[in-house]
């Protein structure tokens, strides 16, 4: 005979590696274990199983697969083998998808990814001695039927046999007595006409003629199940034969001093010639094994109902801490440190990026705290930040702290990110000072620089306190240029090193500022501003002097002064707010101006 099959479903290798490890560890040699990855391979493999004579017991699917999803793929392997008993693996499973996987797969259970090895062992477990124990029953009631069967077939032949009776009693009996299970005969009266030696035991006596069917249950002790009432009279299996039912019961006992006998009746009219009943024919049999295995099954599903809840509270407390450490550590902060879980996070954990970093902070932050008090400065910094804080998220960044009023935000993919990050920002913010100056508050400014670079991301710290940390001159760099946008009055201001990884900077309004030196390089660093978050009359009137501001820097680094001050006169003409164009003008009439980076510590 061969071992009963498990067959593990996921389009994840390395999900099916361990999940085969957990049950091959769970259950020893006693199972064959298989895996497929994905649906159509795991159709593909039912059909050969079934086809080299295997039975699949359990299947155990994931919810979330390219091909088909979970509860579809169930759905199938249920049309193909209904008795199988499936299990579903869900992270993200809604109550739909499971309820469909209820409905049409008659799914047995589904667990939570990711899942405790415990209980998934204990689940399969389950599972597979509930297999068994059906597959046990549906051999005993196959018996059963086979039985009744023979008993319908010799009802058929009833009342050939009445009519041969006295010739034919003693084969009659002997067949009755070989038969494995109690049979009684009854006349049409209810009187106990015959009963065989098995049914003479189980009932604890021989045959009473004089019994009516109304003191049947009173005499041999026959009780509804579970109570000590008598088994109501109308109600009784050969009773119900007798007004013309094939009748079937398994709810009655029999009381024997201190002993209960729990039993199974099935009773048959046997009719005349003429058509009228004349006995009732009834079969019985001890059934307290399965009654006890019914029980102890019923036992172990409540034990592990219990335990599935207790679980699942200790998961919902698990995620309540994860999603609270996540307030703290970023998951992107994890991810990129290779860890799932902060649990993971060890001291000196690092890895090597090429980043873009934002800094941006508050203007005159210090001068509009000092008219606020402690508990208007937090409820004010945490109304500004809640605003700043998803629109970052949004473009696939994440904050690596706040300081303060500051922020210092991360973003792994494109310098596109990081930039319309800053735009978007601004952009919020504009909408944010209209409510504060409608609640009578004045408007805010804010500064944004962003750099891109390679940088040391991990852990610093002690065993009792670290935190996560970014070290790099690209976000010294980043910090630095968020100070310039006060010096030139932008709001926001990118090195050359971001618009270089920039894959189309055509889609953004950009100038050039400056070039300035960081404190300990000897290199310079190109600066420019995107104005694409600016107001909109500020915007046009950068867009309306862009070329007389470039022409003017251009002279200005060929050191043609005059000119230079002449072109930044005109962009000041037309737009007296270009702050930009003012500096550079200063410069101009400055006796000592020159060409050579501003430097910055």
């Amino acid at each position: 005979m061969s071992k009963p099959v498990i067959l593990c479903i996921d389009d994840e290798p390395t999900i099916l590696d361990s999940l085969k490890i957990q049950l091959k560890k769970a259950l020893g040699d006693d199972y064959l274990i298989e895996t497929a990855e994905g649906g159509e391979d795991a159709l593909e493999l039912l059909a050969e199983l079934q086809a080299d004579g295997y039975e699949v017991a359990v299947v155990i699917c994931d919810y979330l697969m390219p091909s088909i999803r979970g509860d579809e793929l169930l759905k199938r392997i249920h049309e193909l083998s209904p008795k199988t008993l499936k299990i579903m693996l869900t992270g993200q499973a809604d109550v739909e998808a499971v309820g469909n996987a209820i409905n049409s797969a008659k799914l047995y259970r589904y667990i939570s990814k990711p899942w405790h090895a415990d209980d998934i062992s204990l689940t399969v477990k389950e599972a597979v001695n509930s297999y068994l124990q059906e597959k046990k029953l549906t051999q005993q009631n196959a018996q059963l039927q086979h039985m009744n069967q023979e008993l319908e077939q010799l009802n058929q032949k009833q009342a050939v046999l009445i009519a041969q009776l006295h010739e034919n009693e003693s084969r009659l009996t002997q067949f009755l007595e070989a038969m494995p299970v109690g049979v009684a005969v009854v006349d049409a009266e209810g009187k106990l006409y015959y009963a065989n030696q098995r049914a003479q035991e189980l009932l604890g006596r021989g045959v009473a003629p004089a019994v009516t069917y109304e003191q049947f249950a009173q005499v041999y002790q026959i009780y509804v199940a579970g109570t000590n009432q008598l088994y109501p009279t109308e109600n009784l299996p050969k009773v119900r034969a007798l007004r013309g039912d094939s009748a079937t019961a398994d709810d009655l006992e029999i009381h024997r001093g201190n002993k209960t006998i729990p039993i199974e009746v099935w009773a048959t009219p046997i009719y005349d010639a003429k058509g009228n009943v004349v006995y009732a024919i009834a079969a019985f049999q001890d059934i307290t094994e399965r009654k006890k295995a019914e029980a102890e099954r019923q036992k172990f599903i409540e034990e592990l109902f219990e335990l599935n809840c207790n679980l699942e509270l200790a998961l919902e407390a698990e995620s309540q801490l994860t999603e609270a450490a996540r307030r703290f550590v970023p998951n992107e902060f994890l991810s990129i440190l290779g860890h799932k879980s902060i649990v993971d996070v060890n001291l000196g954990d690092q890895v090597q990026k090429e980043m873009s970093v934002l800094f941006s902070d508050i203007r005159d932050f210090t001068t509009l705290s000092e008219s606020m008090t402690p508990q208007e400065n937090f409820k004010f910094i945490n109304a500004y930040l809640s605003r700043m804080e998803p629109t970052i998220i949004e473009h696939q960044g994440f904050i690596d702290k706040y300081i303060g009023d500051g922020i210092m935000a991360l973003f792994d993919g494109s310098a596109d990110d990081a930039v319309n990050a800053g735009i978007s920002m601004l952009k919020r913010l504009t909408k944010y000072n209209q409510n504060r100056v409608k609640s009578g508050y004045v408007p805010i400014q804010i500064g944004i620089g962003i750099n891109t670079g390679s940088l040391m991301l991990g852990t610093v710290g002690g065993q009792n306190r670290m935190d996560g940390t970014v070290i790099s001159d690209a976000v010294n760099l980043a910090s630095r240029l968020e100070s310039l946008t006060k010096i030139y009055r932008v709001s926001m201001l990118i090195t050359h090193h971001t618009l270089a990884r920039l894959p189309d900077p055509t889609q953004y309004n950009i100038r050039f500022i400056d070039q300035v030196k960081v404190k300990g390089k000897s290199k310079a660093v190109a600066i420019f501003e995107v104005f694409d978050g600016d107001e909109p009359q500020i915007k046009e009137g950068k867009l309306a002097t862009l070329k007389r501001f470039e022409e003017g820097l251009f002279f200005y680094y060929q050191r043609s002064i005059r000119n230079a001050a002449k072109q930044f006169e005109e962009v000041l003409s037309h737009n007296p707010k270009d702050k930009v164009a003012q500096i550079y003008l200063d410069r101009c009439q400055s006796e000592d101006a020159k060409s050579s980076p501003l430097s910055i510590g």
